[in-house]
Parts: C-alpha cells; structure tokens; sequence
C-alpha cells in the first residue's frame, strides 16, 4: 500500500489517501473501511445531456464523490474489486447531496479514506500493509498423481492462481505405458502453471508438496526441462524449491506445509508464520494444559478480567462486525491486552490459520496461569 498523504490524530478522526498495489492491500482496505466511514474516489457516471436536436445524449463523466458508508463494504476477491455504498455528502452537479452510490475501489487507483476515531487496530492495518518486510509471499504447489494446485500466501491471504487435473490411468497390468504418458502430460501441465505463476523475484521460495514420491519426480521434471530448455528463472532459483510431504494434494494440505520446519524457517519472520506458530502453541496448550487455554468471547472476555491473558489470537473478521459498539468492544480488549503486558496475533480470515481459528469462535487466549473454573462459565 502506499500512503500519498495523511491527516489524523491517534484515537481521533483523521484522513488518509492512498493507492492499493497488490490483491493483498484490497483485503486491507476491505478490513480498514466500517460503517459510519467516508471514502472519497473518483468514479465514472452516465449523464443525460440535452442534445441540439431536442432528443437527450447520454455521456459518460468522470465524478468526484464522497459517500457516507452504510453498510459492510464487498470484497470481489476474482474482479480485484473493494465495493463500497453509501449516500453521497458532496454536492455535485450530476449527484444530488444524499443519493445512493456506489464505489469501486480498484487496484492503482487512489482513494481517500475518513474516519471519526482511527483506533489502534485500524492503524495496526493500516502499518502492516505498508511494510513491504511482513510479506510471506510463498507459492506453493500441493500434488499428487492426477491433481495439483499452485496457490499463492500473501501476507493476509492465500489465492488459488490454478487448479491442474488430469485422468491417469492405472500403473499395473497393459495400461503401464499409457500411466507413463499420462504422468508425463500432467507434469508438464503443472510446469507450465508453475512458470506462469510462480514470480522468484517476488516468492522467497516455492514448495513442491504431495504424498508419497509424486513431489520428487515432479521436482526432478521440473530441473530437467528447466536444463533442456534453459530456464533461466528456474536454473537460478533451484536452491529455494523445497520439497514437503503432505497427507494429500488437496489445498486444505496447506496447513501441513506451514508446519513443515524447513518452509518455517525461510518465513519466520513473516506475519503468515507468526500466526501458525501462536495456533500451534495455542492448541498443544489445550491439549496438554486445558486449564492454562480458553476460546470463545465470554472466556477470554473473563480471562483477562482477571489479567490472565499472555496471548489473545482474534480474526480480522470480528472487527469487520456493523455494529460500532462491537467492534469497540474486540478494539478495546485488544488495547488492555498489550497495556498488560500480553502479546495480541491479528489472524487474517483469508489464510488457513485464521479459518481454523473461526472454527473455534474467532477468539481464543493462552494463560498466564490456570483458570479451572472457566469451564463453570457457559460460552
């Protein structure tokens, strides 16, 4: 994201204008716009225009309006695209004060976002997509004989950019030959989806992953073609594939791949890995120590009452709620936490981390100590 210009006081209304660059920073204007807002942006309208003939032209007119945002914005993940509607509040000669509008906020287009009170989460959002260091920018392509995908995990989401199938036939009996043709097709499939989609001077590395032996052979297809037809992009870069097992080369696999230590350990410093590492501890301490872990608002809410809450894991999805007192409310909690001392993971509910995290209400808190009469408490 890139700031153009800011006007605003911490905890007070203020102006920010700026110019989303990449699917990433959409999903943060979509978390960073609420009800009760104004965005300002330039839009195109149809006119009616009186023509010399008497009849009426219609034309198309570029508009500059602010609109009041009266409900939760839409995010377009497929068209790139933030909509966002409300009634206008700045006259216009085409718009009258009060019509309903609505605006689409596109990538390198700038906007101008107003609220009454940037809180300290809209400000965390807005901080996090300008740091071009919290990216995780993996590609990954989770296999296995017949089925791939090459999926994409951005700093606060994960894009599917492919999903290659293809029939193989059995590998025992008279149909070995066609097996051997079959795989050959669908490796060469899946490398022609990897070269379009798979960008090293922007991914910190590649994962091939897949049950069994599926992932070496397509790894050794991979680096023999890439000698035979020199690839240049693939020669160059051949030291940040790695190579995972997984379960299955269905995305939901995903998970299994961010838990691998050797991907861990090249996005460690990575918002993405922060946020599977906090659930990783959150559920080995509901497992092993189910007193010192609570999930659910009410828990967590009677948790840190009483200053029990060493670290709160909450979606981006509970602060996206239209109703202004809730969203203080999770705001609130999120600032007593770090004022206690605690430490607070912000789950984006566009990775897997925070879909599993969703499951389990949205909320949840590992304990400084034990608090076994929080099961006497209903959720």
């Amino acid at each position: 994201m890139k700031i153009v210009h800011r006007d605003f006081v911490r905890g007070g209304p203020g102006k920010f204008k700026m110019v989303p660059l990449d699917s990433d920073d959409l999903w943060y204007v979509f978390n960073l716009i609420a009800v009760g807002d104004s965005v300002i942006a330039v839009t195109v309208r149809k006119v009616l225009r009186e023509a010399a003939s008497g009849g009426r032209d219609a034309e198309r007119v570029k508009l500059k309006l602010e609109i009041k945002v009266d409900k939760v914005p839409e995010y377009d993940q497929e068209g790139g695209v933030v909509r966002v509607s409300g009634k206008n509040i700045l006259e216009n000669e085409h718009v009258k004060i009060g019509a309903h509008h609505t605006l689409e906020l596109e990538l390198h287009r700038p906007f101008a976002l107003k609220k009454d009170v940037w809180d300290s989460v809209a400000l965390l959002e807005l901080n996090q997509a300008c740091d071009p260091a919290a990216s995780a920018d993996l590609a990954v392509v989770i296999m296995q004989e017949g089925l791939a995908h090459i999926l994409l995990v951005g700093r606060s989401m994960t894009i599917t950019r492919s999903r290659i199938e293809t029939s193989i036939p059995r590998k025992h009996g008279p149909s070995v030959a066609g097996y051997e043709k079959a795989l050959s097709k669908f490796f060469e499939n899946v490398l022609q989806a990897f070269l379009k989609y798979v960008d090293f001077s922007v991914v910190r590395c590649a994962v091939i992953a897949s049950p069994g032996f599926t992932k070496d052979q397509f790894h050794r297809h991979l680096l023999l073609e890439a000698e035979r037809k020199q690839l240049r992009s693939i020669i160059e870069n051949k030291s940040r594939i790695v190579l995972v097992h997984t379960t299955s080369g269905y995305k939901h696999s995903l998970r299994e791949v961010l838990d691998a230590p050797n991907v861990m350990n090249l996005i460690k410093d990575t918002k993405a890995a922060q946020e599977v590492r906090a659930l990783q501890d959150f559920f080995s301490m509901l497992s092993n120590e189910p007193h010192r872990a609570c999930y659910g608002p009410k828990h967590v809410e009677v948790a840190h009452e009483q200053m029990a809450v060493q670290t709160l894991l909450i979606t981006d999805e509970l602060f996206r709620n239209a109703d202004v007192v809730t969203r203080q409310k999770y705001v609130n909690l999120v600032n007593s936490v770090k004022d206690s001392k605690g430490n607070v993971h912000i789950f984006s509910s566009m990775h897997v981390s925070g879909e599993q995290l969703a499951q389990i209400t949205g909320i949840a808190a590992i304990l400084r100590f034990p608090l076994p009469d929080l099961d006497d408490i209903e959720m």
